[in-house]
C-alpha cells in the first residue's frame, strides 16, 4: 500500500513555499525591469497562451490583470499558429507564455510567430535553456527545482507567485506585494490543513463540480484537472455564475460540488450559490474567507466553524479550513491545501498520485 507522505506528488508539493521563497529571491530585479518594459509600452492588450496546468495559471493571470490594471487579456489558441499558420497584428501587446517544460512545439512556435507578429514575450518557465525560454524577450524563473511528478504541483504554485510578482511591480501595488511576501509562510500553513473531510466525503463518488470564480476560477480549474488526472473521478470546473444554467440540471441529492470563494467582490455569489446547492440536498464542500484559521480559532471552535454559521449549519456543507489572504494570493493557498488532499484521496481510491494512466510528464502537442 501507497503511503500518502511518500509520494513524489506530496513531497514536491510540500516544497512550493521554498519554491516561491526562492523565486521572490532570485527574480526581483528582473521582474522589477519587466515590469518598467510593461509600464513603457503600456500594452493595448495580453495575449496569454500555456497547455495544462498552466493554462489554469493563465485564466488566474486574466483576472489578476483585467481587475488590476485594466488590460484585455485573452488566450491564445496554439493551433491558430502551429497548425493553420495564421497571421495576427500583436504589435502593442504582451505575449505572456506559461509553461513547466517550455518544450511542447505548439507553445514554442505559437510565441514564435507572436514575437514575429510583433508581441513583446515573455515566458515564465521553469526549464530555464528550454526553446520557450529562448524565443522570449524575456524569460522570468519558476524557481520551482525538478518536478517528477506527472501531476504539476509546486510549479503551478510557483505559476500563480509569479503573476503577482509580476502585476504587482507593473502596477506598484504595495499591498499585493507585501502579501506575495508573506506566500511562503502562508502556504505552509494552508499545507498543514486538515480536508480529510472532503477525501471522505469524494471517496467514493463518480463526479463532481468545482466552482470559483474571478480569480478563483483557475484554482477551480486546477482542482478538477487534478482529480481526473490523480483520482480518477470525473470533475468539471465551472464559474459559479455559469454553473446556474445548463450544469445546475444536474445537481441534486448527494451530487459533490467543490467551492473555492476568495475574499473580494466574487465571494458572496459563491456563498450564495453554496447555500443554494446545499438546499437541494448536494454534498457541498466550501473553502471560502469565512473558514480561514484565524476566523475559526478566534471563535474557539473547530474547523469551519464560520462557515457553518453563515451556510446554517446546514448538514450537506462540509467547511474546509482555509487561511485568510489577500485575494491575488488567497487560490494559490486553496490549492495547496487541496493538493495534500488530493494525493490522499488518490491513494485511497487505489491510484498511484505520480504515475496517472496514459500520461506524461512533458506533453510535445503540436
Amino acid at each position: 500500500m501507497i503511503i500518502p507522505d511518500s509520494t513524489r506528488m506530496f513531497r514536491e508539493a510540500a516544497e512550493a513555499p521554498l519554491a516561491v521563497s526562492a523565486q521572490l529571491r532570485r527574480n526581483r530585479d528582473l521582474v522589477q525591469h519587466a515590469a518598467a518594459t510593461l509600464r513603457e509600452l503600456a500594452p493595448r492588450a495580453v495575449v496569454t497562451c500555456a497547455r495544462g496546468s498552466s493554462d489554469h495559471a493563465a485564466t488566474f493571470a486574466k483576472y489578476l490583470i483585467e481587475t488590476r490594471a485594466g488590460v484585455l487579456t485573452s488566450s491564445a489558441a496554439p493551433s491558430v499558429s502551429s497548425i493553420y499558420a495564421a497571421k495576427a497584428d500583436l504589435r502593442g501587446t504582451l505575449f505572456l507564455a506559461i509553461s513547466q517544460s517550455g518544450a511542447s512545439p505548439d507553445l514554442v512556435a505559437t510565441a514564435e510567430a507572436a514575437r514575429k507578429a510583433g508581441a513583446y514575450v515573455i515566458a515564465m518557465v521553469n526549464a530555464e535553456a528550454s526553446p520557450l525560454a529562448q524565443v522570449a524577450h524575456l524569460a522570468i524563473p519558476l524557481c520551482a527545482g525538478r518536478e517528477t511528478s506527472v501531476a504539476a504541483t509546486k510549479s503551478y504554485i510557483a505559476s500563480l507567485a509569479a503573476i503577482v510578482h509580476l502585476v504587482g511591480h507593473w502596477q506598484n501595488d504595495e499591498g499585493m506585494l507585501t502579501a506575495l511576501e508573506h506566500a511562503p509562510v502562508s502556504l505552509s500553513r494552508a499545507w498543514a490543513l486538515d480536508w480529510t473531510s472532503a477525501a471522505g466525503t469524494l471517496q467514493s463518488a463518480t463526479g463532481l463540480y468545482v466552482v470559483g470564480r474571478g480569480l478563483g476560477l483557475g484554482a477551480a480549474q486546477e482542482a478538477a484537472l487534478k482529480l481526473k488526472e490523480t483520482c480518477g473521478l470525473h470533475a468539471e470546473a465551472f464559474s459559479s455564475a455559469e454553473v446556474k444554467h445548463g450544469p445546475m440540471a444536474l445537481v441534486g441529492p448527494g451530487f459533490p460540488v467543490l467551492l473555492f470563494a476568495q475574499n473580494d467582490e466574487t465571494r458572496v455569489g459563491v456563498e450564495a450559490l453554496a447555500r443554494e446547492m446545499a438546499a437541494r440536498g448536494a454534498a457541498v464542500m466550501l473553502a471560502s474567507a469565512e473558514t480561514s484559521a484565524s476566523a475559526s480559532a478566534s471563535a474557539g471552535a473547530g474547523a469551519g466553524a464560520g462557515a457553518g454559521a453563515s451556510l446554517n449549519a446546514s448538514a450537506n456543507v462540509v467547511a474546509l479550513e482555509s487561511i485568510a489572504a489577500d485575494p491575488a494570493i488567497q487560490p494559490m493557498l486553496f490549492v495547496q491545501s487541496f493538493y495534500r488532499m488530493a494525493n490522499a484521496l488518490s491513494i485511497a481510491r487505489g491510484h498511484d498520485p505520480d504515475s496517472p494512466p496514459y500520461l506524461s510528464k512533458v506533453t510535445e502537442t503540436v
